[in-house]
């Protein structure tokens, strides 16, 4: 259990320092409006307000899964779980993997549904783990030690791939996750950590009645550089650094899996900065959009550090529907590209 909370806080100390970060740009830097010079709106009266997993949100955003060891992961969550609160924005833990194992500790349980009574919460799980003992049972303590309201399963083969002590043994977690998916009470979420869903596999998973999908694309953190930065054996660092430039951009990956899977409901994440970007990744296909690593300096230090960064996201979105002449959501979807925009 030391080695895994040692982990975590390495992870978090790499990405806090500006470590890991993906080779591959998001792709959307390539994604421009065109600008609208005569709205006939009142930019105060935009409507960002967002349906997902049957809530109604403020505004269309996914605090994504950020961990770390015990000490830390209490005062992040509780951070990021009063800031939901008060944006009415939904929140995704880190992995419960450590405090299932401990029987509840790695700073997650009910208080967390305290702190945010009325906030959209959803536990995580890690697929690797569905055939190395995790099944109902774990899944069904995940959601009910934090009062979550659906479950996130993350896909992170390339991390357990570079990670030295990773767990690299998926032969089965296809359909473990589908017996999961088939039978747990709460809307379960699959997501990757960063190096993207391919159409093929989004469909595969929506055949499989998981009821929302992250994206996760290339070009924020890279889980196998962040391994290769905490690695102490030369091999294992050369080996990750193979893979800088592994995956599929996030504006990609959100046209191809929109394209492929039209009804889905769709989680664009992956090295978005700002409220620019998140405009951009919803007019690509995004339902709602997800940011974890841009938050997490100010998750660190206070839950009002947590509301200035998210209101400022929001304060950019809102301009960008006010320059593209979308009174909503709806319309930002249907907004004018530049022809060059790729």
């Amino acid at each position: 259990m030391t080695r895994t909370v040692d982990r975590k806080d390495q992870h978090l100390d790499v990405v806090l320092s500006g470590g890991g970060r993906h080779a591959l740009t998001t792709g959307f830097e390539r994604v421009r409006f065109v600008h609208e010079a005569l709205p006939d709106l009142d930019h105060d009266k935009i409507d960002l307000g967002a349906d997902f997993l049957g809530r109604r949100l403020k505004a269309p955003l996914l605090i994504s899964s950020m961990t770390g060891g015990p000490a830390r992961a209490e005062a992040i969550n509780a951070h990021l779980a009063e800031a939901a609160q008060h944006l009415g924005i939904a929140l995704a833990v880190g992995s419960q993997r450590s405090a299932l194992e401990s029987g509840g500790a790695g700073g997650l349980d009910r208080s967390l549904r305290d702190r945010a009574p009325e906030t959209l919460i959803l536990a995580n799980i890690g697929a690797a783990q569905l055939t190395l003992g995790f099944g109902l049972d774990e899944a069904r303590r995940a959601v009910d030690m934090i009062g979550a309201d659906a479950l996130i399963v993350h896909l992170n083969p390339l991390q357990e791939a570079c990670q030295p002590e990773g767990d690299r043994n998926w032969w089965g977690v296809g359909a473990a996750l589908e017996a999961l998916v088939r039978t747990l009470e709460a809307p379960v979420v699959v997501k990757e950590t960063g190096a993207g869903l391919s159409a093929a596999t989004a469909r595969r998973l929506l055949d499989m009645g998981v009821a929302a999908l992250d994206v996760a694309g290339a070009g924020g953190a890279n889980w196998g550089l962040i391994e290769g930065e905490r690695a102490t054996d030369a091999a294992d660092k050369a080996h990750a650094a193979a893979f800088a430039d592994w995956g599929v951009p996030t504006a990609q990956a959100l046209r191809e899996v929109r394209r492929a899977c039209p009804g889905a409901v769709i989680v664009g994440s992956g090295g978005v900065r700002d409220g620019v970007d998140a405009a951009k990744a919803i007019r690509l296909g995004a339902d709602v959009v997800g940011q974890a690593a841009g938050v997490l300096e100010a998750a660190t230090r206070s839950t009002e550090a947590v509301i200035a960064h998210f209101q400022l996201v929001i304060r950019q979105l809102r301009t960008v529907c006010f320059c593209t002449g979308s009174a909503d959501l709806s319309a930002l979807r249907a907004a004018a590209l530049q022809p060059d925009s790729a």
